[in-house]
């Protein structure tokens, strides 16, 4: 069981930056593969930036240049440093926590969100 926190979420103007930050519960964090999705009214789900536990990084085309996704594992901590917003950014941010077990069961873990607005 795995609880997840995020937050530094909130109103920015177009061309500002934010960090999103998630705290997991996991006594074992730097064994789960983390990832930021993000979520508008009437849209898919989409994710935005995703790390393994072994380090690497993937991002969406949309985020590639501007978002840098990091992690802490003595904090428990994933980051999503979000630069050049835009507009188009304006979403709900979920932190995912993901790993596969020895039979290849997938584990998925969701926090509650966090609203990021960008303003033009």
């Amino acid at each position: 069981q795995v609880q997840l926190v995020e937050s530094g979420g909130g109103l920015v103007q177009a061309g500002g930056s934010l960090r999103l930050s998630c705290e997991a519960s996991a006594i074992i964090f730097s064994i789960y593969d983390m990832g930021w999705y993000r979520q508008v009214p009437g849209k898919e789900r989409e994710l935005v930036a995703s790390i393994t536990s072994g380090g690497s990084t993937n991002y969406a085309d949309s985020a590639k240049g501007r978002f840098t996704i990091s992690r802490d594992n003595a904090k428990n901590t994933v980051y999503l440093q979000m630069s050049s917003l835009k507009p188009e950014d304006t979403a709900l941010y979920y932190c995912n926590a993901k790993r596969t077990n020895r039979n290849l069961r997938t584990y998925d873990y969701w926090g509650q969100g966090t609203q990021v607005t960008v303003s033009s």
